[in-house]
């Protein structure tokens, strides 16, 4: 977490370069900016500063692809990965004049899913509650590494309810009912 300046150099000496800055609520690959030098890490950090007191800096992973898995009330609801975009770092492109591009999708079973990896986003959204969170976790050669947590995460129709269609959407309707019936 960078919260002033004197975190800039602590971020670097612990995470190297390059390195992901971005902001706590940013999404889809806006808010979130590679850095590759000490004085391009200042100038991002500071014109973020601008519009928020509080950001994140994570070490900079390469991969194919992002997984996302879907966590409702502990339990794995969907499994998902989004692929780079072409030529880029993150799974979505912004372009300057507004235009993106997206690197694509794959959805999997929750029984084709690496076993890992589900363990991995169960412990990772438990500490945080009993709710509906997607948990973003890179592959590496290491293992499997949680980028974050979000908890206010998207479900979009014919992306992650692709495999497990209407199940996906009946299961998370009856947790609603129940805390609504609570």
């Amino acid at each position: 977490m960078l919260a002033e300046n004197s975190d800039l150099a602590k971020a670097m000496d612990e995470l190297g370069l390059p390195l992901v800055v971005k902001i706590p609520d940013g999404s889809f690959s806006r808010g979130v900016h590679k850095v590759n030098s000490p004085e391009e890490f200042k100038r991002v950090v500071e014109e973020l500063f601008e519009e928020t007191d509080l950001l994140l800096a994570q070490k900079f992973m390469p991969t194919e692809f992002d997984w996302r898995v879907g966590v409702l009330s502990g339990e794995p609801l969907f499994v998902c990965q989004y692929r780079m975009a072409r030529g880029h770092w993150q799974t979505v492109k912004h372009r300057a004049d507004g235009s993106s591009r997206e690197g694509g999708f794959r959805t999997f079973e929750l029984d084709q899913a690496p076993a890992e990896l589900l363990d991995v986003a169960g412990r990772a959204a438990k500490p945080i509650g009993e709710g509906f969170y997607g948990v973003d976790i890179k592959q590496t050669d290491h293992g499997f590494v949680v980028m974050e947590v979000n908890d206010n995460p998207n479900l979009e129709h014919g992306i992650e309810d692709a495999v497990g269609k209407d199940e996906i959407w009946i299961r998370l309707l009856k947790w609603f009912i129940e805390r609504f019936e609570q």
